[in-house]
């Protein structure tokens, strides 16, 4: 019996266990970017819309707030 093909064999499984190791070191470089500018502009639109709904009540709380402390 010989070892020939099972050497071929053993470095076939290798360089492509290497190539696939590449690949996904590629891929995991490239990041989510479309998914993080998503999150970004959602968190900015919650915050604008509850700053336009709260702000003459926070303004009233802080005015009060201040007025009394001093």
């Amino acid at each position: 019996m010989s070892t020939k093909p099972l050497q071929e064999l053993a470095i076939q499984c290798a360089v492509t266990v290497q190539a696939r190791a590449v690949e996904l070191k590629r891929r995991s470089e490239r990041g989510d970017v479309p998914g993080w500018v998503l999150i970004t502009l959602m968190t900015a639109l919650i915050v604008a819309a509850l700053l336009a709904i709260a702000r003459p009540r926070l303004t009233d709380m802080l005015n009060k707030a201040l007025k009394d402390f001093s």
